[in-house]
């Protein structure tokens, strides 16, 4: 079993269980012990499950749904979202990633014609009402915790699109980690779409800035536009100017 795809295993097992022994994941997963422990070392870091007395269990005070964090700072997301929408032109073929912040923006694209190709199910029933916004879903497996399709194998359906700008979310980021996300599976998705060499935006608030996830799905220089709402402290700055990179404060 590929490590992505047993981590993502691991993760969904002990959600559904809530507490597991070391013990038990050696068992179902039929790997040794060491090999469990630099696993979930790696969701302990994320901050997603926790050490308990003989195993793990769901960190509970860090696991957050779509729904909940759709509703934390709804306001700079909104005007996050709204700077984003204006750079989208009649016509464009754009990919809206899955994240609170992305979603945001099908309520300024409402009277373009655009055709969006989006890996979210919330993104996609928004936008069911607006004739004019041509929806393709990428498909594939629901991972219900996001509300995102994604899928264990390399997501080549992508290729055939020709995006022209790209608009992601992440879990973090940071100029040593990169652009980071929670989920394995989920970052194929991302890395597939960022290779497509469409104009790309990734769309964050102040509170992801210094953060960084499980897993890295691009470096920051491969960012055309990050668009936040709080000005960044000179070190991004320099970074930016160096990378070619468009700040956007809203």
């Amino acid at each position: 079993m590929l490590k992505i795809k047993r981590i993502q295993q691991i993760q969904e097992y002990v959600f559904e269980h809530q507490s597991v022994s070391l013990d038990e994941l050696v068992t179902v997963f039929g790997v040794s012990k060491t090999t469990v422990r630099r696993d979930i070392q790696r969701l302990i870091n994320d901050g997603i499950i926790k050490k308990v007395y003989g195993g793990v269990a769901i960190n509970h005070a860090e696991l957050k749904s779509f729904n909940e964090r759709k509703t934390r700072n709804q306001f700079q997301k909104h005007l996050i979202a709204k700077t984003a929408a204006n750079y989208v032109e009649n016509g464009d073929v754009i990919f809206i990633d899955s994240g609170t912040t992305t979603l945001e923006m099908i309520t300024f694209l409402k009277n373009k014609q655009v055709t969006i190709i989006t890996n979210n199910l919330d993104i996609i029933v928004q936008a069911l009402p607006f004739e004019n916004l041509n929806v393709i879903s990428t498909g594939g497996l629901l991972e219900r915790n996001t509300k995102s399709f994604s899928t264990y194998n390399k997501p080549n359906s992508l290729k055939k699109y020709n995006f022209d700008k790209v608009f992601m979310a992440s879990t973090g980021v940071s100029i040593s980690k990169g652009v980071t996300n929670s989920s394995p599976i989920e970052s194929a998705i991302k890395e597939a779409v960022i290779k497509r060499n469409a104009e790309v935006f990734l769309l964050v608030d102040h509170t992801k800035l210094d953060k960084y996830a499980m897993g890295t799905y691009c470096g920051l220089e491969e960012i055309d536009y990050l668009i936040t709402d709080d000005v960044l402290d000179k070190s991004y700055q320099h970074y930016a100017t160096e990378n070619n990179i468009e700040l956007v404060i809203v």
